[in-house]
Order: C-alpha cells, then sequence, then structure tokens
C-alpha cells in the first residue's frame, strides 16, 4: 500500500500538494500527482546515502543564492512570502543547520535632541542680581544680607543653570562658587522661587535638590548658607545629611520638616536613602560640590547609589516621553563644581550629564570642545584661546589672583620658631597652618601656646560638635593660629583669614592651590608662605614653574620680610 509523503518534511512539495490539479482528459494517478513509492520515497528521501549527503542534499543549499533560486524564485504560483519571511535573513552555516538572523531594521534612528546654548555675553559684567533676572523675593533677600552685586563666576553661572544646562563651574577658591549654583536653584524651588512657578498648577512635594559635599566642614557651610538665604522663617527647609552627626534626628527632622534641599556626604546619604527614609526620585537638581575629590575610589559604592536614586539623567532621544517604569522620576539637572576641573571631571560630567557646559568667569562652553592631549596632559598656554584642559593649567585657573607667595628654608627643628617669626612680621590676625599629618598638630600648639601665641587644633579625629566647636572660635578671634592637616584645605571658609602656611609642602601644585585658596578669599589680599627645608627648596621651584606664579624666595629676620632675589632655574 502506498503512502502519501508528509508536506512538513520537503519544501518543494509542501505547496504542491495544495494547488488545484487541472483535469487534462488523461487518466489521474499517483505518479501524475508526483507520489512515489513507499521504497522509493525510503530509498531517496528518507534515507540519504550519508549524512554528508543528507546535508548537502536536503538541509544547507550550496550557497544562499542556490537556497533562493530553488525554494522561493522557482516557485511559481506558489505563496507570496510572508511578513515574518522579511524579516529575517537566512545564512546557512557549514556543517550545521539553517541559522535565522533579524535583518536591520529599516525604521530611522530617533535624533539626538540637544540643547542650544545661547547665552548673552553682556550678563558676563552684571553689576546686580536684577540684570541676571533673578526673583524679586530672592533678590530681597540678598540685599538684607548685604549682597548687591554678583562675582564673575556667578554672573556666568546663573543664567546657564536658569536654561536648565547641565554645567560644570570652575573657578578659583573664594570666588563664590557656592551661590553660583544656589541661587538659581532657590529661584525654582521653595519659597522664594518665580511667581510663575507658585502660579504653576503642578504642586511637587518631596526633595527638589541635593547637594554631595566630601567633607562635613564644607556641607555644614553651605547649609548656613541656605539657611542665610531662606532666612529664619524657612530655613528648616534645608537639611544637613552630614557623617558623624547623629543618624536617628537626622531622619527625623527629614520626616518632621520635610525638606526641599539636603545637603551632606556622600557616605550618609547613600546610607539613609539605602534604608528607605530618604526619597530623592522626584528631585530635580544634583550638585556635586568639591566633584574632583568626589570621584576618589573612596567613594565610588556611594556616589554610584547617589546617580542612580537621585532623579534621572535626561533622556538624548526625541521619543524621551516614552518612560516606561521611569515615568514617575524626574529629569535631573546635573552641577558639578570645584576649583580644578581635571580631565577625569570632564570625562564624569559627560557621563553623568546631558550636552554638559564648562562655566568659568566669563566664559561659557560646550564640554564637547574640551580635548586633552593622550597619553599625558600638557601645559596649556594660559594665555591661548584654545579649550585644551591639563592638571597644572587647572590648579593656576583656581587660584585667588590677589595672592602673594613667598617661601623660606630653615632647619626641621626651627620651622615652629619660623612660623611664630614669619606670622609676627606679616602681622597677620587671623592664620591657617598647614601640616601633612595628625600626630603633630598638638606639638606645634603647644609650641605655640608656650611662646604666648593663641593656637588651636583642627582635624579629622574631632567630633562633629569639637570641629564646630573649634571653627567658632577661630571665626570669632579667640585664637589666632588654626593648626590642621588636609581635612581643611577644601571648603574651609573663613574670610578674614589674611595669611597660609604651609609648615609641611603640599604634594603637588593641585593641593597647593586648594591650600592657598583659603585666603584671598571674595577679592580680598592673601599672603601664602611655604615653611621648608634646604633639601625642599627644589620642590618649591618646581610648583612655581608648574603654576606659573612668582613663588619667591624670603627670610624673617627682626620682626622684618626680607625677599631674596628669584634664580632661574630650569
Amino acid at each position: 500500500m502506498l503512502s502519501l509523503p508528509r508536506a512538513s518534511g520537503f519544501h518543494q512539495t509542501a505547496w504542491r500538494g495544495s494547488q488545484t490539479v487541472e483535469d487534462s482528459g488523461s487518466t489521474l494517478t499517483l505518479a501524475s500527482l508526483e507520489v512515489q513509492s513507499k521504497a522509493d520515497y525510503v530509498k531517496k528521501e528518507r534515507v540519504p546515502q550519508s549524512k554528508a549527503d543528507y546535508v548537502k542534499k536536503e538541509r544547507v543549499p550550496q550557497s544562499k543564492a542556490d537556497y533562493v533560486k530553488k525554494e522561493r524564485v522557482q516557485r511559481t504560483g506558489g505563496p507570496k512570502a510572508s511578513s515574518r519571511d522579511s524579516a529575517f535573513s537566512v545564512k546557512p552555516k557549514k556543517g550545521s543547520t539553517l541559522s535565522l538572523k533579524p535583518a536591520k531594521s529599516a525604521l530611522p534612528k530617533p535624533p539626538v535632541v540637544k540643547k542650544k546654548l545661547k547665552i548673552d555675553e553682556a550678563l558676563f559684567s552684571a553689576s546686580s542680581f536684577e540684570e541676571l533676572g533673578l526673583p524679586p523675593l530672592l533678590i530681597d533677600r540678598l540685599n538684607k544680607e548685604g549682597l548687591t552685586s554678583p562675582t564673575e563666576v556667578q554672573s556666568a553661572s546663573i543664567p546657564v543653570i536658569s536654561q536648565r544646562h547641565d554645567a560644570v563651574i570652575q573657578s578659583y577658591t573664594g570666588s563664590g562658587k557656592t551661590l553660583a549654583y544656589l541661587l538659581p536653584i532657590l529661584s525654582e524651588i521653595g519659597p522664594l522661587k518665580r511667581a510663575r512657578e507658585q502660579g504653576n498648577s503642578e504642586k511637587r512635594s518631596g526633595i527638589e535638590a541635593v547637594v554631595v559635599a566630601p567633607s562635613r566642614e564644607l556641607g555644614m557651610q553651605i547649609v548656613r548658607e541656605v539657611e542665610k538665604i531662606l532666612g529664619p522663617d524657612d530655613k528648616r527647609l534645608v537639611q544637613q545629611l552630614v557623617g558623624g552627626a547623629n543618624r536617628s534626628r537626622q531622619e527625623e527632622a527629614l520626616k518632621k520638616n520635610k525638606p526641599i534641599i539636603v545637603v551632606g556626604t556622600p557616605g550618609r546619604i547613600s546610607e539613609i536613602s539605602a534604608a528607605g527614609k530618604l526619597q530623592t526620585h522626584n528631585c530635580r537638581f544634583l550638585v556635586l560640590d568639591e566633584v574632583d575629590q568626589l570621584l576618589s575610589f573612596n567613594y565610588r559604592e556611594d556616589m554610584h547609589r547617589i546617580l542612580e536614586h537621585v532623579g534621572r539623567k535626561p533622556s538624548t532621544s526625541s521619543s524621551s516621553h516614552i518612560l516606561g517604569p521611569l515615568a514617575r522620576r524626574s529629569d535631573r539637572q546635573t552641577i558639578l563644581v570645584s576649583a580644578t576641573v581635571p580631565f577625569s571631571v570632564i570625562r564624569a560630567a559627560r557621563s553623568w550629564g546631558h550636552d554638559p557646559v564648562l562655566v568659568r568667569a566669563k566664559s561659557v562652553v560646550p564640554l564637547d570642545s574640551i580635548t586633552v592631549p593622550r597619553p599625558m596632559l600638557s601645559q596649556g598656554d594660559p594665555n591661548s584661546d584654545s579649550p585644551t584642559m591639563s592638571v597644572n593649567q587647572a590648579a593656576v585657573d583656581s587660584l585667588p589672583p590677589s595672592l602673594e607667595h613667598y617661601y623660606c628654608t630653615t632647619k626641621a627643628h626651627h620651622k615652629v620658631d619660623t612660623l611664630r617669626r614669619c606670622i609676627h612680621a606679616l602681622e597677620a590676625e587671623t592664620v591657617i597652618a598647614f601640616m601633612n599629618n595628625t600626630k603633630p598638630l598638638k606639638d606645634v600648639v603647644f609650641k605655640l601656646e608656650a611662646r604666648g601665641m593663641k593656637a588651636i587644633e583642627l582635624h579629622g579625629d574631632l567630633g562633629k560638635l569639637a570641629r564646630s566647636t573649634v571653627l567658632k572660635k577661630f571665626k570669632a578671634g579667640e585664637f589666632r593660629v588654626l593648626v590642621t592637616n588636609e581635612l581643611s584645605a577644601r571648603g574651609l571658609d573663613i574670610p578674614e583669614c589674611d595669611l597660609v602656611i604651609n609648615l609641611d609642602l603640599p604634594t603637588d601644585s593641585t593641593h597647593y592651590a586648594h591650600r592657598a585658596g583659603r585666603t584671598g578669599r571674595l577679592g580680598r589680599k592673601g599672603t601664602v608662605v611655604s615653611i621648608c627645608e634646604e633639601s625642599e627648596a627644589f620642590i618649591m621651584r618646581k610648583m612655581r614653574k608648574q603654576l606659573g606664579v612668582a613663588i619667591k624666595p624670603c627670610e624673617f629676620t627682626e620682626g622684618q620680610i626680607t625677599v631674596h632675589k628669584e634664580e632661574d632655574v630650569e
């Protein structure tokens, strides 16, 4: 008995069996229907002579062209190719079954939407905050605090941030960078925001701005700046989340006061966020102050969580309205701030933000135009208009312009006495002395106190309350000298400081710049003196060359400073 072949086993007979056979008048036989006998079927079709023959004849055509020709072109009158067939391209592989790969989509990719940079350069020389478009309520608060005219970096930053650009703000220490980002943020959120925001039907709730700082001192300084602007009635709207403080009280304050701005250190912010007590998905602003320090390895995990949970990075495509599960999160504006901006900061800004710009005094340029020579970062020409960024040039830009730089050599056991003579010779009233380690701080304070000079130490081993007390007494003038380590090189804001002394030399030009920035703040005059041994003098000459500033050799005798002629050292 003969049996019909299974159509699913063969490509050529599958569609033929479904065709209508016309009656030609001849006898209808199985042969006319191309039905083979069982013996022929088993011999030719189901049992090939060898595995190689089977693969060659039935499963793998000789070429893609042959396959298409035999299976699709010769099917005259057969079924049309389905849409699924057109969505895949068949590409046979040697010694294997056919593999189907998706063809490239013909749909055009969504265009990348970039913000146009339109900044009125006339604002760079603005003489009042009214010219920068700040709301009247905010201007009234600034006037009450005696702030009437913006600094250069504030004039450049406020319009950029107000236009919702992600930004990297770079300016020398003490130039007013904190207010440069706080003022445009407070123009959009809180009780001092613009009138159009107050009349908006959309009511936001929860935290709308997060400011991250690497140290407790800098974090508390930023908190005090926000409280000063908001005023005594609304200062509860800012909450500190710094390490070293009582965490349970911080969590209670978040629940009770419902702040709109949170300022803290990476570890504590990440810790409370992981505990579910800090909701930042609707946050509109993320500020990373002293970002070059926040990029260090110690903060990596904490910063990763903050970047993932604070708002959402803006979409780069025009189809950003399709957000899926992220629809409940707000687009955030990312602002990076530091006195020094090495290429690591530029790279981070490109990754974390959307079309960021670099803001300097009287200068705003897209970060896409910043290039860095590789493999080494060469020092750029300070007078050049090229956007090339270098580590040394960044340190130069971070130095306040109104500083005098000196260095003097002495023996190691005479350093403290030289420090005392330096203070008397320069008639300095508020002095910060830097050392590299914590252990010798107490000994220096003891020696100065023994010679009748009021001094106090500040270091990271002190608790939060003790450190706050030290700074309060120093600012009040109860102590003349603050002896500290690298802790205070960033974020310590003491405008009255008129002298910085390096009892231990900084490790590089960047650290020198941050230490020097503790004096000469907001245009005031300041002096930086480095005390070193004779064998370390070459380091000062090297820094002088790297920074491109005059660091003059000197000595202190009979209550006077004697400046020696500078040596031309290659």
